[in-house]
Formats: structure tokens, sequence, C-alpha cells
């Protein structure tokens, strides 16, 4: 008898498996080319006859009949790795890694990766491993592009990890996550995963409680949204008050490239709490074409709604390089009535030598009363930020400040703009460097090293060198 690796034999357990678990859910996992997905099985232990226990820890989707090729369609095989997993869960967790090796996978039917619908009962836990970003690629290519999803969770799945894969849409207008949730789906985590095409959606979240708690690690945002790559509450169904999407927060994006050509990079018109650390962001084109809600602009950080509860209304953005290139894209656009948004040690002067630069408005606000609280430390910005009142009502306190920031194309009193005229008298600028060329200027007198030599006793004492004066800017 041939020598046989543990690996080949798990291998030929998973077919062996899988055949049993198309005998027994044909209507769920047995779908052929012309057939469209059906509702996944049933927990085991539920009397469809399966064994958990002669179920491998991980299903291999080239052993359920995934060819990789790019042009064969590897539909089938992803539902019935799905399907496999589905039958695994036990006690309300899932057992299953679902792995992917290299090669470039074509799915044309919506669902086909992820099917998260009753009957299945809530389940913790499921992963989809990839053998690496660019390496394992999966191709949506679905026969309609809006209102197509690559992957869908109706308040069942939480804990789910995607790692080491691309996604790339070949229908234009396609999506990749429909996230629905009264208080079961949460727990997401993308880790080195990259996004191609044209989508309308990354992920679009919706229901009434938690698609919270979601992380991005070492991913790239690239391709292009017609709305945006995560957008939060999405049709406001059930509701009885649409900001019961609130309860959707707490997103961390971590050393992320952000390199896209046009649409929004997060959307919230409901629920956030966010948080952006490191990485490079940057919007390489325009919008094809102009629209009724954005017009031809395109955002990274777009929250169109004021009134939110206080625990949500929290954004973050540190350690990040922006490229801002051209006058149609805007870092941030906020119209939240309170909490707080805080840029520190980002970057936006990596296009200050374009003629639009200066007048470039990249960063713009609507303030009231109750904030929201503005904050920049250790930034280099250029442009200047554009500011809108409530109301247009003045007598505001200060909600916006600037630390020790290189204002690189205006001084203080010409860089914050109210309505495109004023200067506002609630922000507040503190040790910033000023003006076009701040980050070049040489030092100032004060601290050139003192003469050497004897001083004359009628000399006034040299100026000590290790004193500066103080810059501009307050």
């Amino acid at each position: 008898m041939a020598r046989v690796s543990r690996r080949q034999l798990l291998r030929g357990g998973a077919s062996v498996v899988a055949a049993t678990a198309l005998t027994a859910h044909s209507a769920s996992a047995a779908v052929g080319p012309e057939s469209g997905p059906a509702a996944p099985p049933g927990p085991a232990g539920s009397g469809d006859g399966l064994s958990t226990a002669r179920l491998p820890l991980a299903i291999n989707v080239a052993d359920l009949g995934a060819v990789g090729d790019g042009q064969t369609d590897d539909s089938a095989a992803f539902e019935k790795a799905y399907a496999l997993a589905a039958s695994r869960v036990s006690r309300g967790v899932g057992r299953t890694v679902i792995e992917i090796p290299a090669g470039e996978f074509l799915i044309t039917r919506p669902h086909a990766l992820l099917n998260g619908v009753a009957p299945l009962r809530p389940v913790n836990g499921l992963r989809f491993s990839g053998a690496g970003k660019r390496m394992t690629t999966l191709v949506f290519r679905p026969a309609a592009g809006p209102g197509s999803y690559l992957c869908r969770n109706e308040d069942i799945w939480s804990n789910l990890t995607f790692e080491r894969m691309q996604f790339r849409s070949a229908t234009p207008g396609a999506s990749f996550f429909s996230s629905y949730s009264n208080g079961k789906a949460q727990d997401y985590r993308f880790s080195e995963c990259e996004w191609m095409g044209e989508w309308e959606f990354g992920l679009a979240l919706d229901g009434t409680d938690t698609n919270s708690e979601m992380r991005w690690e070492a991913c790239r945002v690239g391709g292009s949204y017609r709305r945006a790559f995560l957008y939060s509450g999405l049709s406001r169904r059930v509701q009885g008050d649409p900001n019961d999407q609130d309860q959707f927060l707490n997103y961390w994006f971590t050393d992320m490239k952000v390199e896209y050509q046009w649409g929004n990079f997060l959307e919230f018109p409901y629920g956030g709490s966010i948080t952006c650390r490191g990485g490079s962001y940057i919007i390489t084109g325009t919008r094809p074409q102009a629209t009724e809600e954005y017009g031809t602009t395109s955002t990274f950080f777009r929250f169109p709604v004021a009134q939110h509860h206080d625990s949500v209304q929290r954004f973050h953005a540190q350690d990040i390089r922006f490229e801002v290139r051209n006058p149609d894209a805007r870092i941030i656009d906020c119209v939240w009535n309170g909490g707080t948004v805080h840029f520190s040690d980002c970057d936006d002067t990596g296009i200050a030598f374009k003629d639009f630069s200066a007048d470039v408005r990249a960063h713009r606000y609507t303030v009231g009363p109750r904030g929201p609280l503005i904050r920049y430390d250790s930034c280099q910005l250029v442009g200047r930020h554009e500011y809108r009142t409530v109301g247009g009502q003045g007598d505001l306190p200060t909600v916006a400040r600037y630390d020790m920031c290189v204002l690189r194309s205006h001084p203080a009193s010409e860089f914050a703009v109210v309505e495109g005229t004023d200067r506002p008298d609630f922000v507040r600028f503190v040790d910033c460097l000023e003006g076009a060329d701040a980050a070049d200027a040489p030092a100032p007198p004060a601290a050139q090293e003192a003469p050497t030599g004897p001083v004359p006793p009628e000399s006034p004492p040299p100026a000590d060198p290790t004193v500066l004066p103080t810059p501009g800017g307050r």
C-alpha cells in the first residue's frame, strides 16, 4: 500500500463527508451550475444524520472541486464548503476552517462564499484562510451587479475571520458583504486582504443592534465604490427610530493601504466610534459621473447625519499619510452635532506642489454649541479647512484646536474659513508654523550659534542659543 500522508487522509475524509453531506442536504449543498443556492443545512445533532466527529477541522475547496484557473465556475465548490462548515456547528460554536489555496477562483452565484440565513441558528466562529494576498483571488462575477453580494449574514454568524486573500468584482456594482444584525452579528476580522474592481458596497451594515467590533489589519482597499467600502445603516428596515442603528459601533483599521479610484471609504449615516491608525490613504481619480447624493466628490470619512447617541460620535486618525490628488477629493466631511474628531501626526501635504493645493478644502465640518470637538495635533496640513455653523449661529465656544501643526498653504488668519469667507472665532491655533514656506524656513536668529571670543563690557550678553522664539500662528 502506498504511503498516504495525514493531510491526504484528511482531504480524502473531506471528500467522503462531502458526499454524505450532499446526500443528506441535496437541496442546499448539491447545486449544479444552473441552479441557485438554497439555505444551508441546520446544525449537527438536529436529526440530519451527520456525525461532527467525521468532519475534518479544515475543509479545502480544492477537495470539493474548485479549480482556481480563473475560467471555471467554482461557485458549487464554495457552496459545498460553506454547507459543510454549517453542518459542523455544535452547541452554537463553529469548528471549521475553510481553506482556499493559491489560484484565481471564479464565483458567479451570490452568497456562495457565506450564506448565513435561517434555519441555521446563531453560531460563533468561522474562518476563511487563503494562501496570501493576490496569491488567492476570489473573482465575483454575478449576472447582475447592484443587489448581488458575495457574502451575506442575516443575524447568524459572529466571530468571522477572512485572511490572506483578494476579492475582485468582475461585475460593476456588485457588493462584497451584506450584514444584517439584531444582536447576533459581530466580531469580524480581516487580515492581509485586498479588494479590487468596481463595487457598490464593500460591507453594507443593516439592522438594529450590534454589527460591531470589526477589525481590518494590513489590508489594501483598492478598486472603486459607488457608495462606500464600509457603509453603516443601509435600509433602516425594522427600526422604529432610525437612530437605533447607532448601536453599531467600534471599528478599527490598522496599517492600511487605502488607495482606490473613487467613491467613499467610510460612510456612517448611523453608528460610529472609529479608529484608523497607520498607513497610506490615497484617492487616485474622480467619479466617472455625478450623482444626486455625492456629485463628483469622493470622501475618505463621510459622517452625514447630525443627531446621534453620544457614545458613537468618536473618530480618531493617527499616523496616516493622505494624498488629495484632485479638488473633488475630501479627507473628512462631518456634520455631527457632538462628539470628538481627532487627527494626530497626520500629513496631507504630499500634493502641496499641485496648482490647486492652496485652495483645496479637504476637511469640512458643521459645528454647533456642543461641537463636535475637533483637534489636530502635530499634523502637516495643506489648503484650508472649511467650517459651517448650524443655522448660521455665531458666538460659539472654542470647538476646534490646532496644536503644533504646520499650516503649509496659509497663515492661521486665513487657514480656517466659515461658509467660504469669514474667519471663525471658535477655532484656536497653538504653536503652529504658518505659511507656504513654513517647512523650509531658516532657523530664526536667536537659534543661531552665538559668536565666539571676548565680549566687550559695553556689549549686551549674547543670546542664549537654547531659547527659541515662540512661532506665530496662535
